[in-house]
């Protein structure tokens, strides 16, 4: 009976070894935890490895929208001289926005909003279509479903004016009809989606302390 209980104890002092040892190599788990994923490949396994050095190597900001070798990519180098705080990236998000914003206040008629984003002529070219339409005493019915594309297609700067200008092509989707004072549609449906294609361009000065761009040039 003694041996019995010896040989128990040992094999009791055997398992309790085994059980630190597998703790030391796996560790505690307590509730569910995720197995790690493969990373895809070609993901870099730091985001911030690619970082810009000073005098070398392209910047990701403007490599991101167009070649930085390319004319484009050399105008937004200089205006980042001018303005350090110039973001391609920040600009194009802007970019979007005002799209939609400039789009609907002309559909809607609201000059005040237009004022604010557009150069004075193309103002005057956008506010007499309003006021065209306002004399035939039509209504408009816009909704913005989106912005299906939009890419930078061009980028200039001015030396000598240090004046920036941003060529951006854009595919929006939107529903619009055109009322009579009656009511009745006389253009357009509101059940159909339809494509806006639209060639805009903003301008900036980049040394002025004025940090709104606004809209100088439209094509289709």
């Amino acid at each position: 009976m003694g041996g019995q209980l010896i040989q128990i104890l040992v094999l009791a002092g055997v398992a309790l070894f085994l059980v630190l040892r597998l703790r030391d190599v796996l560790g505690t788990r307590d509730g569910f935890e995720p197995t790690s994923q493969p990373k895809p490949l070609g993901e870099p396994s730091d985001k911030r490895a690619f970082e810009v050095i000073e005098g070398g190597g392209p910047d990701p900001d403007i490599a991101d929208h167009v070649d930085p070798e390319s004319p484009s990519g050399q105008a937004f180098a200089a205006m980042k001289r001018v303005d350090p705080s110039f973001s391609v990236g920040e600009f194009a998000h802007g970019a979007r926005q005002a799209y939609e914003m400039i789009l609907m206040a002309y559909e809607n008629g609201e000059l005040d909003t237009l004022e604010q984003f557009l150069s004075p002529e193309v103002y005057e070219s956008f506010s007499a279509a309003v006021f065209a339409r306002a004399d035939k005493q039509l209504t408009v019915e816009a909704n913005f479903v989106g912005i299906r594309e939009m890419k930078i297609t061009e980028a200039e700067f001015h030396e000598d004016t240090k004046e920036g200008d941003i060529t951006l092509r854009y595919v929006g989707e939107l529903t619009s009809v055109v009322r009579d004072p009656d009511g009745e549609v006389v253009e357009g449906d509101p059940t159909e989606i339809k494509k806006q294609k639209d060639i805009w361009t903003f301008s900036r000065t980049m040394d002025s302390e004025d940090p709104n761009w606004r809209l100088v040039a439209t094509g289709g």
